[in-house]
């Protein structure tokens, strides 16, 4: 099927919900309805286990690492989530303007967090508006206007002079700066690996952390009280030995603090889960790690100990309802991707998409 003018009949177990399937969905003008069309010319069968399009909630489209990359490298970053099942992106800080994907049928929607916000020399070159506290609220408005209703800020990182990982602001201005990106109907997440920046943030009113290896019993029951996202990425995570490899000679605490943080993320995770922190599924593509990488995400929420359901959830029906999108409801864009064994009852079937459906469209 290759435009909107036929109609599409979606059989098989249409995974609504977490614990609500029914046996089929039409799509109409690219859109999704339960009402059989009554005049329908030219029509369509898929088969299968169908979800709505799947999530990765970090992401950077627009990036390397190196920093921004023109549109066409940004157009295979896009397309390689796309063929892997995701069709809903936040992505979590990009120096290129990605607005031309808006105008695409066939991509992904992106949720855009505009530059990511950093201190001067505080973070990997070419990324972000490196700035001083007393302009951080500045910028946060700026962004603010820029994005699609989220604002991202480097909350810590290595303090040369430290050597370590410190935060990067101070209390008050991370306040002030919250206070006026709500004020615009943004909300604000941080890159944190460690653990001193989190209190603050929290406490000055932060919707989410990405990352967030740094919690711990006294933090997380303060995520939790306050409704405080996480965004795991423990694909990115996994990568924290190398680095703390490259940095032995150099910066041995932060190396050692790295591992540190490396060998108990699961355990965070599944502590953060079990107190009620809602999780979601992030991959960190973009940066270091390659696009398409949201199955291999799920899998990994899976062995830090969340149950399998809720990791689906995490990538579908709960992270779609957290970002303000619709799933599979009537109406909605027909953003679905369809799979041949029920990937319920294993997530790893995620890898292996059996159809991707943009806007009506198969298109993987």
């Amino acid at each position: 099927m290759s435009d909107h003018n036929g109609v599409l009949h979606v059989k098989g177990r249409v995974l609504v919900g977490p614990h609500e399937a029914r046996d089929e969905l039409w799509v109409v003008g690219g859109r999704i309805t339960w009402e059989r069309p009554t005049a329908a010319r030219e029509v369509t069968t898929v088969t299968g286990w169908v979800l709505p399009g799947l999530v990765d909630a970090h992401c950077h489209v627009g990036l390397d690492a190196h920093g921004p990359v023109d549109a066409a490298t940004a157009e295979r970053q896009a397309l390689t989530d796309r063929d892997a099942g995701t069709l809903l992106i936040r992505d979590a800080g990009s120096p290129s303007d990605t607005r031309w994907i808006d105008d695409r049928e066939d991509l992904p929607k992106v949720i855009r967090a505009g530059r990511h916000i950093a201190r001067t020399r505080r973070y990997i070159r070419n990324y972000a508006h490196e700035i001083e506290p007393d302009e951080l609220v500045e910028y946060v408005g700026r962004e603010a206007r820029r994005g699609d209703g989220w604002v991202k800020l480097v909350g810590d990182w290595i303090d040369r002079d430290a050597g370590d990982l410190t935060a990067c602001w101070p209390r008050a201005e991370v306040e002030a700066a919250i206070a006026e990106a709500h004020r615009l109907g943004a909300r604000v997440t941080a890159h944190c690996f460690a653990e001193d920046s989190l209190r603050d943030l929290v406490e000055a009113g932060i919707d989410c952390v990405e990352h967030a290896t740094g919690l711990t019993e006294d933090t997380i029951p303060l995520f939790a009280e306050r409704g405080v996202a996480i965004v795991p990425t423990l694909v990115n995570i996994a990568t924290f030995p190398k680095l703390a490899a490259g940095g032995d000679a150099k910066f041995p605490r932060w190396s050692a603090h790295m591992r540190r943080l490396h060998e108990r993320r699961y355990d965070t995770v599944r502590s953060a889960w079990d107190a009620g922190i809602g999780v979601y599924v992030g991959t960190d593509a973009g940066g270091s790690l390659p696009h398409g990488l949201v199955a291999a995400e799920v899998a990994e929420l899976v062995k830090a100990g969340i149950p399998p359901l809720d990791a689906l959830a995490a990538t579908t029906w709960a992270a779609r309802a957290w970002l303000g999108r619709p799933g599979l409801t009537e109406g909605a864009p027909a953003d679905l991707v369809v799979y041949g064994e029920d990937p319920r009852a294993d997530v790893r079937a995620l890898a292996r998409p059996r159809r991707v459906m943009v806007n009506g469209v198969v298109r993987a």
